[in-house]
């Protein structure tokens, strides 16, 4: 039974269980007290204010933790790469131009091409791949001739590869935070939050109209926020490609 279907079955058959036992309660009680009707709606009106500013405030979180997250697997992909391409210093000349040549070549597919069809589709491109393992064989393909060389081969490698973890931590990043029936319980408690507003017989005094407006104010900015870090590499960082190009100013 699909994920969905399963969520609906339980909502509805909660709402109808609450529903046949008040319908019960009313038809055996006659001497209930119509006075206590607006008490009972403020106090639910109180917990469902306080269960979606929970919810809002745990997914406010759970994106900014993404972001932070994608802003640090930039900054490790583009540092290792950058100490590749210093590290490669101390081996022969071809070998070292071979290697700083494959760096710039995926720094360069990876900002001007990757980035965009990342943002777009959700995934990385199957060129800044190949372009990484080429990378990676002229590394590993060198035979160090003397101390330093070897000491440099095993750095050179092991930055490789955090180059390609970094890679794959993004690729993981790439599609959006919030799944989409987080998104739908989001704009429905909004709805219903708003929504208890008008059980509360708001007046159209003043103050009471700038507190509603303030209320829903507050509600949209707050989740223009969580979509706004849902996708950290398309909205969520300021300049995503930044820790790139400054490292390698040639590449944009």
């Amino acid at each position: 039974m699909p994920q969905w279907l399963v969520l609906i079955l339980g909502i509805v058959t909660a709402c109808a269980v609450v529903l046949i036992l008040v319908v019960l309660r009313q038809r055996r009680t006659t001497d209930d007290d119509p006075s206590e009707t607006p008490d009972v709606i403020e106090y639910m009106t109180m917990m469902i204010g306080v269960v979606y500013a929970i919810v809002l405030g745990l997914a406010i979180a759970g994106v900014w933790e993404a972001r932070n997250a994608a802003d640090e697997v930039v900054a490790s992909e583009a540092q290792a790469l950058h100490e590749v391409h210093e590290r490669a210093q101390v081996y022969p000349a071809a070998e070292r131009d071979r290697i700083r040549s494959d760096v710039d070549a995926y720094v360069h597919h990876t900002v001007t091409r990757e980035w965009p069809h990342m943002t777009e589709h959700g995934e990385l491109t199957d060129r800044g791949g190949m372009l990484l393992a080429e990378l990676r064989k002229n590394v590993l393909d060198h035979e160090p001739r003397t101390t330093r060389e070897e000491q440099a081969y095993a750095a050179l490698a092991e930055r490789v590869a955090a180059v390609d973890a970094a890679r794959a931590q993004r690729a993981a990043s790439a599609q959006p935070t919030l799944p989409g029936v987080v998104w739908l319980g989001l704009f429905a408690g909004a709805v219903v939050s708003v929504g208890m507003l008008f059980t509360l017989q708001i007046q159209r005094s003043g103050r009471e109209l700038l507190l509603a407006a303030l209320f829903t104010a507050l509600i949209a900015f707050l989740l223009f926020l969580v979509w706004r870090f849902d996708s950290p590499f398309s909205r969520g960082l300021s300049d995503p490609v930044e820790a790139f190009t400054a490292l390698f100013p040639r590449a944009a």
